[in-house]
């Protein structure tokens, strides 16, 4: 896990971000205040994500208002309705770092502010709490937050298939492991089963960075049928999970210790799966590229993983080869 700064330093950053609530004018009232989110917000927090054309459903929302901090705006448009206009989530993973995502403004209230408020806010929460802050930027976000202090760690691309394809011509991924010397031996694909949870937490916790039991508990419960573990030598070397989302099934995270494995559970996870489908792999594992395309993956647009507050990226990114997304981390 990377080391942080001290705590005292980062509560001192909190005048860098800027006023966590208010309008940032002294002395005047905010007619708009920033208000704690619960599940009672599902329905605003759907319309937010909706709008936007983003994949989170209702059981992603209940997860991250569940597991993690979240924050809205309340606003009344031309109707005359209240509607929730905007917000963040901070989900934490232990007491090192928290990701930060759902930074969302309904169309008809964009313009007003609201999205630099409420990230604001969260980093300073955040800050106050000696937590660093962790999140997958878009090229049009990156500019954004580099002056909050994010910085550069790696990068993922998201790639989509609208629905499964013929058999590839493309040799699968254990052929590119030996193309590119990174061949391991065979490992048994299977589902995974009470019994193996040790084990994936201790193949999890030192690649992540921190403990995330309760999400990938919540992931393997939400779609069992792309849960899959692999085994060699009578020892898990690597997992995947899934989940269904409001446009396409979600593929990630995807951990192992060695190519071949990846390519194995990923061949097992989407050949459990139909219709479109979503996955984020890592740059660095830009030689299944070609082995996606054949099985009709399309590449949709590039992310920036960034941190502020922490002096290098948690865990050891060798071994992630999906992401679980980046609202999750």
């Amino acid at each position: 896990m990377g080391s942080t700064e001290d705590r005292r330093e980062r509560r001192a950053r909190r005048a860098v971000v800027g006023p966590a609530n208010g309008t940032g004018a002294p002395g005047q009232p905010d007619a708009t205040p920033i208000v704690p989110l619960s599940v009672a917000d599902l329905a605003g927090a759907i319309e937010l994500s909706a709008s936007a054309s983003w994949n989170q459903n209702e059981a992603d929302w209940r997860l991250m208002l569940t597991l993690g901090r979240a924050w809205g705006i309340r606003a009344t448009d031309a109707a005359g309705r209240e509607r929730l206009a905007a917000s963040v989530v901070a989900l934490p993973y232990g007491s090192e770092f928290a990701w930060v995502s759902m930074v969302l403004v309904l169309p008809e209230f964009r313009g007003r502010g609201y999205a630099s408020r409420l990230l604001a806010h969260a980093l300073n929460e955040l800050a106050w709490r000696g937590i660093g802050a962790i999140l997958d930027a878009t090229p049009a976000g990156h500019p954004i937050y580099v002056p909050l202090g994010f910085v550069d760690s790696w990068g993922f691309r998201r790639y989509r298939r609208e629905a499964p394809a013929p058999a590839p011509a493309a040799p699968p991924p254990a052929a590119a492991a030996r193309a590119s010397g990174r061949e391991a031996p065979a490992a048994a694909v299977r589902a995974p089963g009470d019994a193996d949870w040790p084990a994936i937490l201790g193949i999890d916790r030192p690649a992540f960075g921190a403990d995330r039991e309760a999400l990938l508990r919540s992931l393997a419960a939400r779609l069992p049928r792309a849960a899959h573990v692999a085994e060699r030598g009578g020892r898990l070397v690597g997992f995947v999970f899934g989940r269904d989302g409001r446009e396409a099934t979600q593929i990630g995270p995807l951990v192992a210790s060695d190519l071949a494995t990846a390519g194995a559970l990923l061949e097992a996870a989407l050949s459990s799966v139909s219709g479109p489908v979503y996955l984020d792999l890592a740059d660095r594992f830009a030689e299944l590229v070609p082995w996606l395309q054949a099985r009709g993956f399309a590449y949709q647009r590039p992310f920036t993983r960034m941190v502020r507050g922490l002096k290098t990226a948690p865990g050891d990114p060798s071994r992630i080869i999906l992401v679980a997304g980046p609202e999750l981390g």
